[in-house]
Parts: C-alpha cells; sequence; structure tokens
C-alpha cells in the first residue's frame, strides 16, 4: 500500500508540475514574449487567457480518460495521462517567441496547454481511485491523500526551478532561454514517471464490477448530473484560493507591488510547503471525524480569510504575505485533504473515474481558470489594497458552501456512500 500511494504521489507530482510551471511563466514572462503588443495588465490577462484553457481541457480529459479508466481499467489512465501530459509540457519550452513567427506563436501555446489540461484532467480521477480503491476503509482518506500531496510537490518543484534560473540568470537570460527550462525537464521527469507507473497493480474494486458502463459518461449525465453540478461547485473555492495564491499573487507583487520575482517566489513556497505537511494530518481527521465536516470548516474559514490575506498581500512585506498565504492554504488543504476519499465515495463503482474526475475538474474552470484572469481586472479598480479580489473570493467560498451543505456525508462509514438525488447506497468497496 505505500509503495502505491508513493508511486501516485510521484506521479501526480510530476503531472502537476508540468501544469503549475506555466501558470508561473505566464505570471512572469509570457505576456510579453507571446503577446509584446499588449499594454503589461492586458498581456497578463493574455497570458492568464491561456493559462485558464488547461482548465477548460481538464473535464473533457476526465470525460476521456474517465472513459477508459471504467471501461480497461485505473492503471492505464495513469500511464497515458503522464504521457500526454509530459511530451505537451515540453513541447511549450520549444514554442518560438511573437517576435519569431509572429501570431502562430500564442496559437501554437494556446493548443499545447489545451493538451497539457487534457492529460492532468486523467491524471486525478486515475491516480486517486488506484489508491483509494486499494486502502483500507478506516484509512481511506488518509491513503487518498498521498496524490493530494503530488500537487504541492509538484508546486515546489516548478518553482523551485523557476527561482534557480530567476536568481543566477539576468533578466535578459531569464526572458531568453531560462524559463524555457523547466519545461525540458519534464519530459525526463515523465519518462521517469512512466518508469514508476508501469508495476503498478489494477485496482481490485475495478476488476470486481461485473457489468462496465457501455457509455460511462451518458450515465453519470443522466443519472447523477446533480451530483456532477455540486461537486464542481464545492471545489470552486479550493481552486480559486489556491491560484489566487500560486498565480494571480505572483503577478500582482512583481507588477503592481514591485516586489522582486524571487521574494515572490520564496514567501507562495513556503506557504505550499506548509500546506503539503499538512495535507495527511487533515486526512486523519477526516477519517475520524468524516469528510464533510472538513470541507464545511473549510469553506468557512477560505470566506473569513480572503479580506486578511488580500491585505497582507499589499502590504509587500516577505513575512506578512507568507501569513496571508499560509492562511488561506491551510482553509484550502482542509477541504481538498479528503475530497480524493469523498468524491470517490459519492459515486458508485461503474462509472467512479468518469463521475469523481469531471466533478473534480468542472471545479477547476470554475475556480481555476476564472480567478487569475478576474482578479486581474478586479485589482486594477482598486487602490494599493485589491479589497475587489477578496470579494470575489468570498463570493466563491459561500457558493462552495452552500454546495457541501447539501452534499450527504460517505465516511467514516466503511462502504456506504450515498448519491444526493435518489438516496441510494454506493458500494465503495
Amino acid at each position: 500500500m505505500l509503495w502505491l500511494a508513493a508511486a501516485s504521489l510521484a506521479g501526480t507530482a510530476i503531472e502537476f508540475y508540468d501544469f503549475f510551471v506555466y501558470g508561473t511563466a505566464a505570471a512572469l514572462v509570457l505576456g510579453p514574449l507571446f503577446f509584446p503588443t499588449f499594454s503589461t495588465v492586458a498581456g497578463t490577462l493574455a497570458a492568464f487567457g491561456t493559462f485558464g484553457v488547461g482548465f477548460v481541457a481538464r473535464p473533457l480529459g476526465s470525460a476521456l480518460f474517465g472513459h477508459i479508466g471504467d471501461r480497461r481499467g485505473r492503471r492505464p489512465v495513469l500511464v497515458l495521462s503522464l504521457l500526454l501530459t509530459g511530451v505537451s509540457t515540453a513541447a511549450v519550452g520549444c514554442v518560438p517567441s511573437y517576435g519569431t513567427i509572429g501570431v502562430g506563436a500564442p496559437v501554437l501555446l494556446l493548443a499545447l496547454r489545451f493538451l497539457q489540461g487534457l492529460g492532468l484532467g486523467g491524471e486525478w480521477g486515475g491516480a486517486v481511485l488506484l489508491t483509494a480503491e486499494h486502502a483500507p476503509a478506516g484509512r481511506r482518506a488518509l491513503w487518498s491523500s498521498f496524490p493530494q500531496i503530488g500537487p504541492a510537490v509538484g508546486f515546489l518543484l516548478a518553482n523551485g526551478v523557476m527561482l534557480a534560473l530567476s536568481a543566477t540568470l539576468s533578466d535578459p537570460q531569464f526572458a531568453q532561454w531560462g524559463w524555457r527550462v523547466p519545461f525540458w525537464a519534464a519530459g525526463a521527469l515523465a519518462l521517469g514517471g512512466l518508469w514508476v507507473r508501469s508495476s503498478l497493480p489494477e485496482s481490485p474494486r475495478f476488476l470486481e464490477i461485473d457489468e462496465h458502463a457501455r457509455v460511462p459518461l451518458a450515465e453519470v449525465v443522466r443519472h447523477h448530473w446533480r451530483l456532477v453540478l455540486l461537486t464542481a461547485g464545492a471545489l470552486a473555492v479550493g481552486y480559486a484560493v489556491f491560484y489566487a495564491v500560486t498565480t494571480w499573487s505572483l503577478a500582482y507583487g512583481t507588477e503592481r507591488l514591485g516586489v522582486s520575482r524571487t521574494v515572490m517566489l520564496v514567501c507562495i513556497m513556503a506557504a505550499v510547503v506548509v500546506k503539503g505537511a499538512l495535507t495527511p494530518v487533515m486526512a486523519l481527521l477526516g477519517d475520524r471525524y468524516g469528510r464533510r465536516p472538513l470541507c464545511l470548516v473549510g469553506c468557512t474559514v477560505s470566506a473569513l480569510w480572503s479580506f486578511p490575506m488580500v491585505a497582507l498581500l499589499a502590504t509587500g512585506q516577505p513575512l506578512l504575505m507568507f501569513i496571508g498565504f499560509t492562511g488561506a492554504l491551510v482553509a484550502f488543504v482542509t477541504m481538498f485533504s479528503v475530497v480524493a476519499a469523498y468524491l470517490p465515495e459519492l459515486y458508485e463503482p461503474r462509472v467512479r473515474c468518469t463521475g469523481a474526475a469531471v466533478g473534480y475538474n468542472l471545479g477547476g474552470v470554475v475556480g481555476g481558470a476564472l480567478t487569475p484572469i478576474v482578479a486581474t481586472a478586479l485589482a486594477q479598480h482598486d487602490g494599493r489594497v485589491p479589497w475587489g479580489v477578496g470579494a470575489y473570493l468570498a463570493g466563491v467560498a459561500l457558493l462552495s458552501l452552500g454546495c457541501f451543505a447539501l452534499l450527504p456525508e460517505t465516511g467514516p462509514a466503511p462502504v456506504a456512500a450515498v448519491e444526493p438525488v435518489t438516496g441510494r447506497a454506493r458500494s465503495m468497496g
């Protein structure tokens, strides 16, 4: 079980490294390189627009790879999604700038970002289900939290490489070729991840299914549409908070506040370290007290902390920004440490890979794709403190709070999962 959890964590970390390195590059350099005819703010918005395309592609990837996962098994999903994400990410590092090939540059960037999103959309469902369906019921949240640590590790890897390059290269060197290095490294990381995942066993719960869904997505839409919408709305706040901290604030701090990118990266990375370390701790609480209570607490804290976070960010002081980021990410991890156990428990096994992954990644469209764009636009109309961004984050948190309130509890009861539309019990296995 430990090897399986570690392998899921490693693969998820690699895929999220691929995804996050693009977000960091979008905040720092992609605007001037690929949208040079735009103003600084408009260029950042355009770069964040290509960033958002990855989130739009993720539910499509969930449907595509979810079909494979529900029909052919969870294990093939892990290999195919990692391969697609790794190749497309390495290719981003080879795209010429606007000054070299003109409008073809942002078009290529957009297409590769879309492929990144497709791959990552399949990754989460496969990695989480393979771990959750092997885990003992009483420790399902704990073991399922290992893939949830992967995003923190991937973020630290991506930003650690960016930080090292930013600190050692001049601005012209970084803009010319330095930003490309983390993308090229994705190819090597993907090869390592494929080697690790090649030895993983198939989910025993999948092997026990007597009749597989013919078209899993159609069955999910027909019978579980309300559940999908509720889970998407519930998870939106997690994405909004995470990308407000890790992507929007990076651009805001460097462009609006004049803080060096090195200082901003260090502050954000330190907060992500705390978030990663707390993930298994919160998951243990989820195994003891249930999934839904932690999610409700996380939403409430997110709503309350949104205004202090933007106020602390606006100071431009490293320690205060770190405190603001850490508070937001602790609220985030209170929810997301348990959703890897919670979502699979809500869906019946025959459509679990599709249903859980589509709901999870639709939340990313609402919370992740829009947040950097909306926050950048709102911040232009505020003074020193971007109160509009705080109000936006609080509003998303209240939306998610309402959705979680409508979802049933599933744990720590060992086998039952309840679909809220029909009330029928679903065996988690």
